[in-house]
């Protein structure tokens, strides 16, 4: 009998090695003659460079090589514009830009080395807020251009017949923050030049071959000299694409030291170099009929994209079009704006943009709700977008589970029980909220191609193992493709063996953004699988002198239909498939790559082969007293398609809700003039265990025809709706409603003590 592998609980297949401390994180990894690297930072948001002198650093014995801006080659990096250096030459533009590095033989005399670089500082006014950078007058902080790093405009339908003929129409402005990404294992990079000369790099990194692009265009490199290998990583939530300066710094020291060096941040490094989520401004307004359907919408955001624009260009673009697919509403206008600010660069964060503009939206649609008079439930129900529909943006909604999500989550809290009760009176009173959200399972807008390829090597013993240039960094792409592989050719899991990415030797992939891995390379493996399931079918008919349609294909052997004398095990097989006239090991390779569409100039096109939803249900109790809020209870429904490992996919989701109430009511990275104060986690204050109620969620299987067997994104959908969910059920505790994240007891008590002064009563 074939082993279940699909929609069964799957342990990680890499979690033994991680729990028994053998994973090799970049940070384990040692070489001979390894030498230990050190970064100088700014202390200054906006300063110029007035002289440097290394030569005290230089001379510290044990100090291998001692790097500035001049040593740097000339050539800018980064995504949406080429603009920043390795390290810093002139001028500096954010607290925490790197201006200096050191190699050395110990981390002890590299941070003494540290000490002795002198670096004289002009400083200079800085912008700290979007605001000021948009001001008449204000210098640009990048040469030869304005504070405007990117543009998004567009219109759809007639927007002001839609408000004109509105039943309601609201307007407020919500602000939103940056949240670290506060995964566990600081960024790292080990980099040394092999016995050829040739860059190899071990990193962090949710794309080895993203990595690799960047540190040729850095280091003005050939990309065949550089290898790229994914160490062990732990965690990334968006931090380790292609935004960090740590692998690019270190590839630089290994080059001038001529030796291994490791680069490890220690975590207020890390919180000074990763980059957070964007902050926005978002105003919005819309309208509703009476019957509770949107008939029209205007957005505008002002984004922050700190001092380099990195990926928030993209992000920004995600919360600017992207919620217009959840819902049937032909008017629609966007207008958004990404400004420079001499502050830490933001840009991928989980959810990529949509967290922000779910706040504002969900937050939006309860206002309108309460004033038809309508359970925001309906609402959200009549708006829905269904399964076979094209959204506004060109969007082919092949499955969606929202209006499941949204029964499933209002159930399990007993919404209807609750949400009518007039909220207690006293001082704790409680209230629940209500959000949902779209998130896409692919993306084929980096380039035309949102592809994925899988390679499968056959052993003679008759194990199976996989290449795959994507990445898994906790969210659990190698189980995946280990459940995928074991399911079509009948294997237990634990003959299947996932390599770690290497751009040596694993075909190119995109990597682990987008909730793409799934469907991409998920698609790829299964025709991989079943390319080489025929193969061995062709071998075994040959050897047999008898049709294909002959050979049965069962667990681990293959044998006659007709002649129960006629079989072999896989071993045999793969041993006859080597030796043979012109016989050759068993390697097959898969692409798949979906039938999207890169969106045109008005943003049209289906981007995406599948469109993931989620509903969110929180209660809260809130102490009217101290303004704390307190989350009691909470329910999250994903709809992920088809559930291949429902243990994995609730990790997932719990790990995203957490996350989600971090952002709406903990986290805020302070900054005074620029400067980080709480660049740590003793001040840095994120959801804990005590924090969160007992996480509950469950799960919506669509169904994705363009899915590997039914499945889609199920990594990022469930940060979308909870901080709205949370300011929905604050609302409906105390009639205050926060449009400012995060919901602090300061500014609970602030929209109390309003509610009191006007007169107005919650009661």
């Amino acid at each position: 009998m074939a082993p279940v592998t699909l929609g069964q609980d799957q342990a990680q297949v890499n979690a033994l090695a991680k729990v028994t401390g053998r994973a090799l994180y970049a940070g384990d990894l040692k070489l001979p003659g390894l030498l230990h690297g050190k970064v100088l930072r700014s202390p200054y948001p906006h300063a110029r460079i007035v002289r440097v002198n290394t030569r005290a650093a230089l001379a510290l014995p044990g100090v291998r090589a001692v790097l500035t801006g001049a040593d740097c080659p000339d050539a800018l990096w980064g995504v949406h514009h080429k603009e920043r250096r390795i390290l810093a030459r002139d001028v500096v533009r954010f607290a925490g830009e790197e201006v200096a590095a050191v190699a050395a033989t110990s981390e002890e005399i590299a941070r003494d080395a540290l000490d002795l670089i002198e670096i004289e500082y002009e400083e200079l006014p800085p912008l700290l807020t979007p605001e000021a950078a948009l001001a008449s007058g204000a210098p640009g902080i990048h040469p030869g251009r304005d504070n405007v790093s990117h543009r998004i405009q567009f219109e759809y339908g007639d927007v002001d017949a839609g408000f004109a003929g509105a039943a309601v129409v609201h307007e407020a402005t919500y602000t939103t923050h940056a949240q670290y990404p506060g995964y566990l294992e600081p960024m790292a990079t080990v980099a040394q030049l092999d016995a050829e000369g040739r860059l190899q790099v071990w990193a962090s990194t949710q794309s080895v071959f993203q990595a690799r692009a960047r540190l040729a265009s850095a280091l003005q490199m050939p990309a065949s000299r550089i290898r790229v290998i994914q160490a062990t990583t732990g965690g990334g939530f968006g931090g380790k694409l292609i935004e960090d300066a740590n692998t690019l710094v270190c590839a630089l020291l290994a080059l001038k030291a001529g030796g291994p060096v490791r680069l490890v941040n220690n975590r207020l490094e890390d919180f000074l170099a990763a980059c957070s989520s964007v902050p926005e401004r978002i105003t919005l307004k819309m309208g509703l009929s009476a019957e509770g359907l949107i008939v029209a919408k205007d957005v505008r955001i002002v984004a922050d994209c700190g001092a380099y624009s990195g990926l928030s260009a993209e992000v920004m673009h995600v919360s600017a079009m992207r919620s217009d697919n959840m819902h049937r509403n032909a008017n629609v206008r966007s207008h958004a704006t990404l400004v420079y600010t001499h502050t830490p660069p933001h840009g991928a964060f989980r959810g990529f943009g949509g967290t922000q503009m779910q706040f504002a939206l969900n937050s939006h649609l309860d206002v309108l709700a309460g004033m038809l008079g309508m359970d925001p439930l309906v609402v959200h129900q009549r708006n829905a977008i269904a399964a076979g529909e094209t959204s506004l943006h060109g969007w082919h909604i092949g499955s969606t589970g929202l209006q499941d999500c949204l029964l499933q989550a209002t159930e399990a809290m007993g919404w209807h029980g609750k949400r009518p009760g007039l909220p207690a009176r006293g001082a704790r009173r409680r209230g629940v909220g209500l959000a949902c959200a779209m998130h896409v399972s692919g993306n084929r807008t980096i380039g035309n191609w949102d592809g994925s390829t899988v390679v499968l090597k056959f052993s003679e013993d008759g194990r199976v193992l996989i290449q795959s240039g994507e990445c898994d960094m906790g969210q659990g792409a190698q189980t995946m493709l280990s459940q995928v592989v074991a399911h079509e050719l009948l294997l237990p899991i634990s003959h299947v063996r996932v390599a770690p990415p290497d751009t040596d030797v694993s075909p190119y992939a995109i990597g682990s953004l987008a909730s793409r891995v799934t469907m991409s390379a998920g698609n790829a493996a299964i025709l991989a699988a079943r390319q080489a399931r025929a193969q061995m079918i062709e071998l075994a008919a040959r050897h047999w002198r008898c049709e294909p349609g002959q050979v049965l294909f069962e667990p681990g052997l293959l044998r006659h239909a007709q002649d129960a004398s006629r079989r072999m095990s896989w071993p045999e097989l793969l041993r006859l498939q080597v030796w043979r006239p012109g016989g050759q090991e068993l390697q097959v390779s898969a692409t798949w790559d979906p039938k999207t569409q890169m969106h045109d100039t008005a943003l049209r096109g289906n981007i995406a082969p599948g469109y993931s939803f989620a509903a969110q249900v929180v209660e809260v109790e809130v102490d009217t007293e101290t303004g704390r809020v307190q989350v009691l209870d909470s329910f999250v429904s994903d709809d992920c398609g088809k559930a291949f490992n429902p243990l994995a996919i609730h990790g997932q989701s719990h790990g995203a809700t957490v996350q989600a109430f971090g952002w709406a009511l903990y986290e805020q990275l302070q900054l005074e003039e620029g400067c980080l104060m709480n660049g740590n986690f003793a001040d840095y204050t994120m959801a804990t265990a005590e924090a969160v109620p007992m996480l509950r969620g469950g799960l919506v299987e669509s169904h994705e025809p363009n899915g590997p067997h039914g499945a889609k994104g199920a990594s990022e959908t469930a940060i979308l709706p909870g901080a709205a969910a949370i300011a929905n059920a604050v609302f409906h505790a105390t009639g205050v409603r926060i449009t400012d994240l995060p919901i602090t007891p300061e500014k609970v008590l602030a929209g109390l003590a309003a509610l009191s002064k006007s007169g107005a009563s919650h009661a």
